[in-house]
């Protein structure tokens, strides 16, 4: 748990460079920190380091320098003090809906059946009820992510690891998954770090954006959201959702930054 003023989640002067002849150098002193309970976006073109801000989070890689800790717990080598989902949903073929919802939970110490009373719980939330004994090779590509998403939320930590969850879904199941995904977050109450190359994505979710140059990725700059909730995808015409989208455009105009959506 946080000491009372002490953010949920603190990134400071983190650098990576990945090995090679020469090496690649993917960030460059990132800062960002998210409260507890905030919903906070990492945007920014493809191969930016988006992700490998994540998986140095979730503890899955040991950055070259700076700090990175979760609870102010360094989480440096010390995997599993998050919730990650990456951004393929990578479930297991050979478990059904039931069986792959729980296996984080189960892997993180939650004894089985409290896990899948849990699950039981929040299949109509997640919209899988009535599913439970299906496999996934019969579910939609959004029941999938649904799925992927519901195995992590299980996941018995206060701070969600959120890689692109929807970028592999066609853009109108994708504008559904984003208003349900905020439902689901405002009930829940967890602190959650998204990363997209979406702006209109970033902005309809989160509190705050952090913007990132291409690579080596820097934070170019952080935008409060001052949106009420809840958000619906008419809100992209708002003129205070215009305006924050054009701020994001413009920190994005750097030179070789990329298409982003």
């Amino acid at each position: 748990m946080s000491a009372a003023g002490e953010p949920a989640l603190r990134v400071r002067s983190l650098g990576h460079s990945y090995p090679g002849d020469p090496p690649v150098a993917a960030l460059d002193e990132i800062d960002l920190e998210a409260a507890r309970g905030a919903f906070v976006s990492l945007l920014g073109p493809s191969g930016c380091g988006k992700s490998t801000v994540l998986q140095v989070l979730a503890g899955l890689l040991a950055p070259s320098r700076g700090e990175a800790a979760v609870d102010g717990a360094s989480t440096i080598g010390e995997p599993g003090l998050t919730a990650y989902m990456p951004q393929r949903d990578l479930l297991l073929p050979w478990r059904r809906v039931e069986g792959n919802a729980t296996l984080g939970a189960e892997v993180a110490g939650v004894a089985r059946e409290e896990a899948r009373a849990r699950a039981r719980e929040l299949y109509p939330r997640f919209g899988l009820e009535g599913f439970e004994r299906a496999w996934p090779a019969q579910l939609s590509g959004g029941m999938r992510q649904r799925l992927a998403l519901l195995r992590t939320f299980l996941m018995p930590r206060e701070t969600l690891l959120l890689d692109e969850p929807f970028g592999a879904l066609d853009a109108h199941t994708r504008r559904g998954m984003q208003g349900w995904l905020q439902d689901v977050w405002g009930r829940d109450g967890r602190t959650v770090l998204l990363v997209t190359h979406d702006v209109d994505e970033a902005l309809l979710l989160s509190d705050v954006v952090y913007v990132m140059s291409p690579r080596p990725g820097r934070i170019v700059e952080r935008i409060a959201v001052p949106l009420p909730r809840p958000r619906h995808g008419a809100d992209v015409t708002a003129e205070v959702f215009v305006a924050l989208k054009a701020r994001v455009l413009a920190a994005l105009e750097t030179p070789g930054a990329g298409a982003v959506e």
